[in-house]
């Protein structure tokens, strides 16, 4: 019997250890590059163990009751009610677990809401299913002026899979970020308090970087906050992806933050806005731009369709209604007197659909018109010029 009960300790000795292994390396929270990060990974250390050690106790004590007094032993069980002792214990010890776990939690949660003397603010606006972030101060600085869609960077062709043999798999060791790449990460200097103010335009949407210990519900109509200092020494790459279930593609709206020391922000800064100014007066000349003829508008457009409308209305036009209607054939694409209601939509938006006036130039968005009201058997005809999208 006693070799057994060894054998027991034994396995359960190794049990835990093998448990607190795997919580080390892949079941564990990740600890995290910055201060609050760390603070929250050891306030769950705290719990955990806390709770392990109350784990232990309990059902220690279960079993060695069980087994001291079975009923083979001839242990006759005591008769007794309503022990004011044991109530009190039963009472005062959790109470006193309480106090020693909310203390140090409600000191980390203070720290976490204060986004006061930020350095750097930073609007982030989900939507379906892209991230708009926009620079609102910096220092002294009250209006940066800069802001860009940060979309996901993996061709659509790569991650829908058509058909029963999956032939357009991707290489995951050739590409360790799949689907964790976009065409524009967000930009923050490091040794900087960087203060977050997350919203959305359509659905709930959550904005969520493991690394900072960072989490916040984007809803519309409202404005979350949060903030993060990346120390300095720590520049690098951290991701993350929205933690909201949105929609059809709230796995492809993945979060990249590069974080840059001081002088590489302030020269990253400086060069941004100098494209985003030419990017502007490119979009502005872009106006008087004539396409050729329709096949090379139509190119265009297929390009811009691809990266930007198939998430909602598919490759091939279909949709997906009742929420994101077929142009395949509809009433708006495929009706030669519904051209200006077509350059309407596009250009203001209607229900789910956002507006892309000011997101795509008047020439991509002369370019997908053009594109959805030929494509998949429309066969309208109409070339639209950017100066048609301008004058709607």
């Amino acid at each position: 019997m006693r070799s057994s009960l060894i054998f027991r300790a034994g396995v359960a000795m190794a049990t835990l250890v093998l448990a607190s292994t795997a919580m080390a390396t892949q079941l564990d929270m990740t600890p995290g590059v910055t201060e609050i990060s760390q603070e929250v990974f050891q306030l769950h250390r705290f719990m955990l163990w806390i709770c392990v050690a109350i784990g232990v106790g309990v059902f220690g004590m279960m079993f060695y009751s069980i087994f001291h007094h079975r009923k083979s032993k001839g242990v006759k069980p005591a008769d007794f009610h309503e022990s004011t002792l044991v109530e009190v214990i039963w009472t005062v010890i959790p109470f006193i677990i309480l106090i020693v776990m909310a203390v140090p939690a409600t000191k980390v949660l203070i720290a976490m809401d204060d986004t006061g003397e930020a350095d750097l603010t930073v609007r982030v606006t989900g939507s379906q299913w892209k991230w708009h972030y926009e620079y609102l101060t910096y220092g002294d600085t009250k209006d940066v002026g800069l802001g860009f869609l940060s979309v996901l960077s993996t061709p659509r062709e790569q991650y829908e899979r058509q058909g029963k043999g999956f032939t357009n798999t991707p290489d995951f060791a050739a590409h360790p970020n799949y689907l964790l790449e976009v065409d524009k990460p967000l930009v923050i200097p490091t040794g900087k308090k960087v203060r977050f103010l997350v919203t959305s335009d359509d659905v709930i949407h959550a904005w969520w970087v493991p690394d900072f210990a960072l989490k916040r519900d984007a809803i519309p109509g409202f404005i979350n906050e949060i903030w993060t200092n990346v120390p300095v020494g720590k520049e690098g790459i951290y991701r993350g992806r929205c933690a909201e279930l949105c929609g059809k593609d709230h796995a492809f709206m993945p979060i990249v933050v590069e974080a840059k020391s001081q002088a590489d922000f302030d020269a990253w800064l400086k060069d941004a806005k100098v494209r985003a100014e030419e990017e502007a007066k490119a979009a502005a000349s872009s106006v008087d731009y004539k396409f050729a003829d329709l096949a090379e508008a139509s190119k265009v457009g297929e390009e811009v369709y691809n990266a930007r409308c198939a998430a909602c209305h598919q490759v091939t036009g279909a949709g997906l209604p009742p929420m994101f209607p077929a142009l395949k054939g509809s009433k708006i694409a495929a009706a030669k007197d519904q051209l200006p209601a077509h350059i309407n939509i596009l250009n203001n938006g209607k229900n789910a659909m956002p507006a892309w006036k000011g997101v795509l130039t008047p020439k991509e968005i002369a370019a997908v018109i053009t594109y959805t009201r030929n494509a998949w058997g429309n066969d309208t005809g109409d070339l639209v010029q950017p100066s048609d999208v301008v004058a709607k």
